[in-house]
């Protein structure tokens, strides 16, 4: 079968990847869709059980800092469009074990850019997806894409190192890129160790959601399926060389936000919410929160569809129906 265009997506079996390669797949079966991806902790082949059939699907089980099979890629497919999403995203285990991540998300885009560069085919777009976490926290000043980089954890400094090696393409070789960055992605099939699938798992063990610290944290939360549809829509109309915010106004604070998944599992009264929550010791940095501005994307025709209360009750009937996902996880 001849495709009329072939997408490589690195890291499309973890959470944000399954979805979107999925997306692809089912959006476009003209095209062919590449899934690399070394199926780390937080991916489940599961994740793509409905598509591994499909005639435009191809999975490779691989490594994005294996030179030789990354130029392999290149060389043997003509790789019209990259979505880089393979990385190493927990901050407290960035905390642990920083090399790792600079491994992962540095050095394994230099490898994933050098390939595509020396390809013999010509590549339309290289989409580099990073996190809003780059711009470091802000009480009060809403970042927009011409804000300073300062990052406050290590996996956020190694996806701005990352970021600063992509764009170092574009002024080298006019290498056709596009950076996004975007607020905390949730919905179906996120692994447990993101906050909301966290709360949920230990309220499903009936065990308590765990609070980190005492200061008053908040996140701005953006439902995985308008997290895709940002990214389809930047891989069309998105202009090269451009960064891109993928955001939403929905503000949550977890402490609200442990409350409101208490109510939703446990099915209590006000009253007895606070005997489901425990306070913990904070991580040794914590950002209070990340504020983006997503005017940029806006003009190119995207808005959120799901609102936080369709999203999250969405969510939490998939965990409750699917209570083994990742039981076969560490």
């Amino acid at each position: 079968m001849d495709f009329n265009r072939t997408v490589l997506v690195t890291g499309g079996s973890g959470f944000i990847g399954s979805h979107l390669v999925c997306s692809l797949v089912y959006r476009h079966p003209g095209w062919r869709i590449i899934n690399l991806d070394n199926l780390d902790y937080c991916c489940s082949p599961r994740s793509l059980e409905s598509i591994e059939d499909r005639k435009n699907y191809t999975f490779i089980r691989g490594d994005v800092c294996n030179p030789r099979l990354v130029n392999h890629i290149f060389n043997t497919e003509s790789i019209d469009v990259v979505f880089h999403l393979a990385a190493k995203t927990h901050v407290e285990s960035s905390f642990e074990s920083p090399s790792s991540f600079h491994q992962v998300n540095v050095d394994g885009t230099r490898v994933l850019l050098q390939a595509a560069h020396q390809a013999r085919h010509q590549l339309q777009r290289f989409i580099y997806v990073s996190t809003d976490e780059v711009y470091g926290a802000s009480l009060d000043k809403v970042f927009d894409e011409s804000s300073p980089v300062r990052p406050s954890n290590p996996y956020a400094a190694t996806k701005a190192a990352a970021e600063y090696v992509v764009r170092s393409y574009r002024e080298q070789y006019k290498f056709p890129i596009i950076i996004t960055r975007s607020n905390n992605i949730y919905g179906p099939r996120q692994y447990t160790e993101k906050v909301i699938p966290k709360f949920l798992t230990l309220l499903q063990m009936d065990k308590k959601c765990t609070i980190q610290g005492t200061l008053p944290k908040s996140r701005h939360f953006l439902f995985v399926s308008d997290a895709v549809d940002a990214f389809l829509l930047i891989m069309e109309k998105g202009i090269v060389g451009e960064i891109y915010n993928v955001g939403t106004s929905c503000e949550i604070p977890i402490m609200q936000l442990a409350r409101e998944l208490v109510k939703m599992v446990k099915n209590v009264s006000d009253s007895e919410v606070n005997d489901w929550l425990e306070f913990v010791p904070d991580r040794p940095r914590v950002d209070l929160r990340y504020p983006i501005k997503c005017e940029k994307l806006q003009q190119l025709g995207w808005r959120p569809q799901v609102s936080w209360a369709e999203g999250i009750r969405y969510t939490v009937k998939w965990y409750q129906e699917n209570p083994d996902f990742w039981s076969d996880k560490p």
